[in-house]
């Protein structure tokens, strides 16, 4: 392990961080409609974090200058993803901290809750420790009393947006002197598993990626103001559709709006955000094309695609069958709102974005049934949205059916193919063993959860001690694939503050190991990684 490197990078990364926070200090002065007082603490909690961050990733970089034309080869590709997110969840912590913000009323942030809500951001999961975000004015007037910095909740909204993306994608870009170091880190970040560049250069790649993300943000925050929300609202709700996250500025999420034509604007997007961004690429360049192109011409690369396709179709299977057991349950009184909040859910689910309408604990068990699956499926490779993805689904699949016929035809020797190419077997061998790891890690996390939460817990929050274990486990599978709300006393309506900190640590690992797909994190746990071969 080039431990010189390794410092420099990760002190890069650490300055990035540090700097990426100032776009959250505007928001503390009474310009944005704040008084100056309440967003005083807030700003100059960003203010130090700020400093923290610069010095010591100043510190790291300056460790590490002797290696900057070093090669980064895979052990430290690796080492630098893993412990690169983990860095700067630390950091992304401090303006919690530094900021005195509460959890509850008169209860302050641990550092547990800290380094929870920044890790849920970074990695996209929208799981919170915050109870209020605010509370109904005294007056009567329509505007909400912000109950924690408009700063503090735009950067734990920003963190969502960077970490959509990918902050080494990012560092990638920014970078120019990666070399081939540059790909072996983008393998390990870019979800999904098959990472195929949409340039011949890595960096030209994080480029047209980051381009094409910031362009449907700049679009959906236009829209959203067009649509009546401010800039404040339109910036925070954009960054966790894109990033398919899911914080909110408000307690009740998107459903503080009560607005149709948002909701929908937000399901255009949560599908836009879980679809893979290289086709998008692949529409862009179809104008190069000699013979003119309508509508359906230009859209080809979308419809043609295996994945997407299914990714449609089972999200629309979601929705019909949400509708029908809401309407079954009379859950509500028409067929379109069950349509209407069954769409949204299924949708918000799926592409692990994690907003919420309703209530969805009032729910049928069929439903509830139907989504905790959902959570496992996730978005298409190479998108924004968490979950095992689709394409791995489809996988797994064609590999059950081969082996299911080698069972009665073993001399029949038929290749696995997908997207029309044939895969080789360590393609087929990965897709099982990362199956095999998700159940493993599920099940030994729901254990242990089960174990170090306090029965208690339940009846302090209104619940039967009887649903401890599945609502332990909707924990688990919401964290492991990025969701953010659960069952039971993580529901939309509920957040992860009565969770005590090791639960809340043990979640903080697994949101880790959904988002950078297990064995960036893994490998850190194995002793002989470290050792200088």
């Amino acid at each position: 392990m080039n431990w010189l490197l390794l410092c420099r990078m990760l002190g890069l990364l650490g300055m990035l961080v540090g700097g990426s926070m100032a776009f959250s200090l505007p928001w503390a002065f009474p310009l944005f409609g704040q008084t100056e007082t309440f967003e005083q603490e807030g700003f100059w909690g960003i203010c130090a974090a700020i400093a923290c961050s610069l010095a010591l990733g100043g510190t790291l970089y300056q460790a590490g200058r002797r290696e900057a034309g070093s090669t980064i080869l895979r052990k430290e590709a690796l080492a630098i993803v893993g412990l690169g997110w983990i860095f700067a969840g630390v950091l992304g912590s401090l303006p919690y901290l530094f900021s005195g913000t509460l959890r509850s009323t008169g209860t302050p942030m641990t550092v547990a809750d800290a380094l929870f809500e920044s890790i849920s951001g970074f990695t996209t999961t929208g799981a919170s420790v915050l109870t209020q975000l605010e509370a109904p004015p005294a007056d009567g007037s329509s505007d909400v009393i912000k109950l924690v910095p408009r700063c503090v909740l735009f950067w734990r909204s920003f963190t969502h947006w960077l970490g959509g993306m990918g902050i080494i994608v990012l560092f990638v870009a920014i970078l120019g002197q990666l070399g081939a170091g540059g790909k072996a880190l983008m393998r390990r970040e870019v979800p999904g598993p098959i990472s195929e560049s949409v340039r011949p250069r890595v960096r030209e790649t994080a480029i047209v990626m980051w381009t094409i993300y910031m362009g449907f943000s700049a679009l959906l925050t236009l829209v959203f103001m067009i649509e009546g929300m401010s800039v404040y609202d339109a910036l925070c709700h954009t960054f966790g559709t894109l990033a398919t996250g899911g914080f909110s500025t408000y307690n009740s999420s998107v459903g503080h709006f009560d607005s149709v034509v948002i909701e929908g604007t937000i399901i255009l997007f949560m599908i836009v955000a879980g679809t893979n961004f290289s086709l998008y690429y692949l529409v862009s360049r179809q104008h190069d094309r000699q013979t003119p192109l309508g509508l359906v011409g230009r859209l080809a690369p979308l419809y043609r695609d295996p994945e997407f396709r299914v990714y449609l179709s089972v999200m629309l299977g979601a929705t019909l069958l949400l509708s029908l057991s809401l309407y079954w349950n009379e859950i509500y009184a028409d067929v379109t709102t069950c349509v209407r909040h069954g769409g949204f859910m299924a949708v918000a689910i799926m592409t692990t974005t994690g907003f919420g309408t309703e209530d969805f604990h009032q729910w049928s068990e069929f439903a509830k049934g139907l989504l905790l699956l959902l959570m496992f499926v996730g978005g298409c490779a190479g998108s924004t949205g968490g979950g095992i993805k689709v394409v791995r689904f489809m996988l797994f699949a064609k590999v059950v059916r081969l082996e299911i016929e080698q069972a009665f035809r073993p001399n029949v020797v038929r290749p696995l193919r997908i997207f029309g190419t044939m895969v080789d077997n360590s393609l087929r061998h990965e897709v099982v063993v990362y199956f095999s790891l998700i159940l493993l890690i599920f099940i030994s996390s729901w254990m242990l959860l089960a174990a170090i939460e306090p029965d208690t817990q339940w009846q302090r929050e209104g619940h039967s001690q009887s649903e401890k274990l599945l609502d332990c486990a909707s924990a688990v599978a919401s964290s492991l694939n990025n969701i953010g709300p659960g069952l039971g006393v993580l529901g939309p309506a509920q957040n992860y503050s009565s969770f005590s900190a090791p639960g809340k640590l043990l979640l903080t690992l697994l949101m880790l190991l959904g988002r950078l797909e297990l064995f960036a994190i893994l490998v850190l746990l194995v002793p002989s990684f470290w050792r200088v071969q």
